[in-house]
């Protein structure tokens, strides 16, 4: 009897099987950092402007502040 035989098979499929698993945590570690090191997005002009209406509206700000970062939203775009 060749009782050898399945145990070379099984030492193969299980090296294949390492080497699958390394270059998937590999891919999928590389996608988890580029993922992370993203900029965050910045808010648009018109979502700035919204906020500082919601801002003003609630009496977070007065009148005089809203009119002033309004100001200098619009002048800096």
């Amino acid at each position: 009897m060749n009782s050898g035989a399945p145990s070379a098979v099984n030492s193969i499929t299980m090296k294949r099987a390492f080497w699958v698993v390394l270059a998937t945590a590999f891919i999928v570690n590389g996608c988890a950092i580029q993922i992370g090191n993203r900029p965050a997005d910045k808010d648009t002009l018109g979502q700035e402007l919204v906020d500082l209406k919601k801002a003003k509206d609630s009496g977070a700000i007065s009148e005089t502040e809203y009119e002033t970062q309004k100001a200098k939203l619009l002048s800096a775009k």
